[in-house]
């Protein structure tokens, strides 16, 4: 399919992609999905395809809390990306200085059930604190209709929080949905943020516009623009078809009020979020 995309701003940002060398770092965790291969030099071939400039690298759950791929391909990205990895609660404090200076921005909770889970609940308080005076954040993947529950909790933590793939709700759900109402509440804070991405993972209505999710999206980039980020998911783990990325980043033409709002999202947003200069 041929999509006709808006030139990109300036320093555009893919805010959640994975890097896996397999070769050079077998996966170590069980995971659901069998990852493909995807190092550092095929997501800048992704990227550059894009238009993008920025790329925030999300720890792959399947390397557990051995991060070092992920790392070696921020320090291959020479500024242009910052990560999100794993962590246990008792990193040292010189441990967390020298990833915040190699360009760490925050912390993986991957809860969604059967994910390969390694980070519990009962860590997520422990972990906000250690990392709220570094600027860092908590990522935050979980079945969206679950947010009504851990809300307090959420509210309650001291480091701006994101939250994945449009809320993840593991079955689509309309807008008046309380999972869906809470999700918006945290946005009202002015310390969460969402990200406009990975439709595919549970849209029932499927491509290439993904209606179902994409009317979530729609709301959001229409009520929080300055809370939105976009990002492609690569290299979608679990897909056995790829969806095309392109088409993905073309959807945020159909969900975004302007082209001011959509370039908010695209640079703006992931600008302040992942302290870029």
């Amino acid at each position: 399919m041929t999509h006709v995309l808006h030139s990109m701003p300036a320093d555009a940002c893919d805010c959640h992609i994975h890097v896996y060398d397999l070769e050079r770092y077998p996966i170590t965790q069980a995971t659901p999905v069998s990852p493909p291969s995807a190092p550092w030099s095929s997501h800048l071939r992704q990227r550059r395809a894009l238009g993008m400039a920025r790329s925030i690298i999300v720890q792959a759950m399947g390397y557990g809390f051995d991060n070092r791929c992920a790392m070696e391909a921020l320090a291959a990205s020479e500024g242009s990306a910052r990560a999100v990895i794993a962590m246990r609660p008792g990193t040292s404090e010189r441990e967390l200085a020298r990833l915040d200076a190699a360009g760490v921005a925050g912390v993986r909770f991957m809860m969604v059930p059967g994910s390969g889970n390694i980070m519990t609940w009962d860590m997520l308080a422990a972990i906000a604190g250690r990392i709220a005076g570094s600027g860092w954040h908590i990522n935050l993947q979980l079945d969206g209709r679950d947010l009504p529950e851990y809300e307090s909790l959420l509210l309650a933590q001291p480091c701006p929080i994101v939250i994945d793939h449009v809320g993840k709700f593991l079955e689509p759900v309309p807008a008046s949905h309380p999972g869906f109402e809470s999700l918006c509440r945290l946005l009202d804070t002015g310390r969460f943020w969402v990200k406009l991405s990975a439709v595919y993972e549970t849209s029932k209505v499927g491509a290439p516009h993904y209606e179902d999710v994409g009317a979530l999206a729609t709301a959001l980039a229409h009520s929080y623009p300055e809370r939105c980020l976009w990002a492609s998911n690569w290299p979608h783990p679990g897909q056995m078809t790829r969806p095309d990325d392109a088409g993905l980043l073309h959807l945020l033409d159909r969900w975004a009020p302007s082209t001011a709002v959509r370039n908010r999202i695209l640079s703006a947003n992931p600008a302040a979020l992942y302290r870029y200069p």
